[in-house]
């Protein structure tokens, strides 16, 4: 598309930074792999996956594989108490490996509010919002959906069957696996050691875990063992009401009922066209997905190479003023779809595209606080008192098989190790995902992000998600099994993974490593990593942006978020290309 004459200026203005990715940050090869691969956070759950495979699995059998793998050896997010998101892209098959009914599914098992849930449960008897309650302690926690998330996608998409795909984990949380000096850092938690049960397991009593040592987990392997034998334990039997019993001791609102009641819901993904490429994405109760597509929608109608180079000023300007307006209508409409109609139609609508395109200022920043909605496409947003803000303790991995099925699976325990509680006996860390609802209005969670109403607290519902699992097609084809954790930052990285693959030609590796920014309207200030170019940046704040580097104040915070786990698919050779994000050291992308 031909770049409108009011940005000609901004070509040439804004591209004093305009040197490649590439020149700026090198980075490794894709791993490249000929039938199937797996990429994900920690090389033991990758392996998992590969082995899986291997023996004849095919893409969801894997994914299975790994989640259940997670939840050994990635303990601060992989979990069996959290709850997340699976994309599933069918190969075109008639053949006996046929996927499913050969369409895309969306299986939604994100926590759910226990029945006793209130929308003022986390305030004081003045109305104040109490510091941590959702974030920390048994009242923290949700419903949990992950076994039953995996279990439900084993049952109607795997071919190995349950007890076949869990052995990787069980022997993993038998036998043990060796820390990393990077991984064991996180197990140093202050939550974690709140809790007599967590602090014995993840820090021997204090005696912390050291890079080298064998870490084992006998009561995790024993519940692993149960739920392998008999998945319907974990709602149903002497599982559940153990799960039940320790919640309602710590004063937590689970119930044996709760558990009973809880159900995986398949849903309709969501799907757009962007510059020739199909994208299938995360509908409600993931804000992810539409967003992403009315982010894409606003930057369809720019030339960005031609503004300047991947992470150039010109292309983050335009970038970052598209994530500005998405995420306003992010705060004032979505919610969880089994409790309110939503406007996802009239939000991704090209012409209400159109219509805040011509709101960006060709060179400057828009201030959040001067932004007007385009008049006559949406209904009006519910009113706040003011500002109100999901975690970066998330994971995602992404598969897919010999066949060339697809799956894109994005799950979390919210905050480091959740709510930091774990279940005597069961070597179960529990999620604190009850934070990701509005505590009240008009107060911030733990992440700044504008919530509405759409978003309170209320007996049953799904907590929004910024969960952003995405798949993405050009003329029928498989091209890009996308994903981070990162909170709503999630978002952002998809969004910027695309912009790179598709309009600056990075590969999959550059797209993972490279330098992440994210705006979410408010707070008003663009975020950018460490790594993040200083010289662009400056640029920046000189057109009106606030900048804040990550960990700018603290000399050793990395300063970085989210973990690309990403597959491209060459259209020339076939091959299958990973590109694991080198943020983190101890998971890798492998296949065969």
């Amino acid at each position: 598309m031909a770049l409108p004459r009011r940005f000609a200026a901004l070509a040439t203005a804004l591209t004093v930074a305009g040197t490649t990715l590439a020149q700026q940050m090198p980075t490794p090869a894709p791993v490249r792999a000929k039938h199937a691969m797996v990429v994900t956070i920690q090389h033991n759950a990758t392996d998992a996956g590969v082995e899986i495979l291997q023996k004849g699995g095919n893409a969801v059998d894997a994914a299975v594989a790994v989640g259940f793998a997670l939840a050994v050896v990635f303990p601060q997010a992989g979990n069996i108490a959290g709850g997340g998101f699976m994309l599933i892209r069918p190969a075109h098959s008639s053949g006996p490996h046929k996927l499913g009914d050969g369409k895309p599914h969306f299986l939604d098992y994100r926590e759910k509010a226990p029945a006793a849930a209130s929308a003022t449960m986390y305030q004081d008897k003045d109305g104040n919002v109490i510091k941590g309650m959702s974030m920390v302690g048994y009242k923290a926690s949700g419903v949990p959906g992950t076994v039953a998330g995996l279990v439900y996608a084993e049952q109607h998409f795997g071919r190995l069957g349950l007890r076949a795909v869990m052995q990787p984990a069980i022997r993993l949380a038998r036998d043990g696996f060796q820390l990393t000096d990077e991984e064991v850092r996180t197990w140093q938690s202050k939550t974690l050691a709140q809790f007599p049960e967590s602090r014995r397991l993840f820090q021997r009593d204090g005696n912390f875990y050291r890079g080298g040592e064998t870490f084992k987990n006998p009561e995790l392997a024993a519940t692993l063992e149960r739920i392998a034998a008999d998945p319907a334990d974990f709602y149903h039997g002497k599982l559940a009401k153990q799960i039940a019993d320790a919640m309602q001791a710590g004063g937590g609102l689970i119930t044996a009922d709760d558990m009973a009641h809880y159900e995986v819901k398949e849903r309709t993904p969501l799907t757009t066209t962007y510059h020739g490429y199909d994208i299938i994405t995360a509908p409600p109760p993931s804000s992810g997905g539409i967003v992403l597509i009315e982010a894409l929608n606003i930057l369809d109608g720019y030339d960005l190479p031609k503004l300047g180079a991947d992470r150039s000023p010109a292309q983050v300007h335009l970038i970052t003023e598209a994530f500005r307006r998405a995420f306003m209508d992010r705060g004032d409409y979505l919610g969880d779809p089994d409790f309110m109609h939503m406007p996802l139609a009239e939000m991704a609508n090209p012409k209400y595209a159109a219509a805040w395109r011509k709101t960006i200022d060709p060179t400057n920043a828009t201030p959040s606080k001067d932004l007007v909605r385009p008049a006559g496409f949406m209904p009006p947003p519910p009113q706040l008192p003011g500002p109100v803000h999901e975690s970066p303790q998330t994971t995602h991995f992404s598969i897919v098989d010999a066949d060339g099925n697809a799956v894109s699976n994005t799950y979390t325990l919210n905050f480091l190790f959740g709510s930091g509680v774990t279940i005597p006996g069961t070597g179960i860390v529990m999620n604190d995902e009850m934070d990701d609802f509005a505590s009240k209005m008009g107060v911030p969670n733990g992440f700044g992000l504008i919530q509405g109403p759409a978003n309170a607290i209320a007996p049953n519902k799904r907590p929004l998600s910024a969960m952003t699992p995405t798949i993405v097609t050009k003329d029928g084809r498989l091209r890009y099994v996308l994903g981070s954790p990162g909170g709503p930052t999630i978002i952002t990285t998809v969004v910027n993974d695309l912009v790179s693959l598709i309009d600056n030609g990075l590969n999959i590796q550059q797209a993972a490593d490279a330098p992440r920014f994210h705006h979410q309207y408010l707070p008003d200030q663009l975020e950018v990593e460490k790594r993040f170019p200083v010289d662009v940046a400056d640029v920046l704040k000189q057109r009106g942006y606030t900048i804040k580097r990550s960990g700018e104040f603290d000399e050793h915070n990395p300063g970085v978020w989210g973990d690309n786990e990403l597959i491209a698919v060459d259209p020339a050779t076939g091959d299958l290309l990973g590109g694991h994000d080198t943020r983190r050291s101890f998971g890798k992308a492998a296949g065969y």
